[in-house]
């Protein structure tokens, strides 16, 4: 019985397309992620200049992650627990905001 060929392009294609929806979502996250922890208010400029910063301190001191990450961890279960998204103001305010800023 012979075999049925693979459609490469077909495959390709459908990879992809996957790959792509995939960023999309991730984008969609990060945005979201920038207004739950406030930082929508700051100017865009301010914001990459913090984000760099973040990603060299990051390299240069790992538990500084360490400290970002239980900060962050809270931020994601304060919204469990309301079934909401954190107000900008009290994200703020949480542990994130004194755990080793960049």
């Amino acid at each position: 019985m012979a075999r049925k060929p693979r459609d490469f392009d077909a495959e390709l294609q459908a990879l992809m397309d996957k790959a792509k929806k995939v960023k999309s979502q991730k984008t969609v996250q990060l945005g979201e992620l920038v207004q739950v922890t406030g930082a929508d208010a700051l100017p865009m400029e301010a914001l990459a200049g913090a984000l760099l910063a973040a990603v060299e301190q990051s390299k240069k001191s790992p538990e500084a992650v360490v400290r970002w990450t239980e900060g962050g961890q809270a931020v994601f279960q304060q919204e469990g627990k309301r079934g909401k998204k954190a107000e900008p103001s009290e994200a703020a305010a949480g542990p994130a905001s004194n755990n080793g800023a960049a």
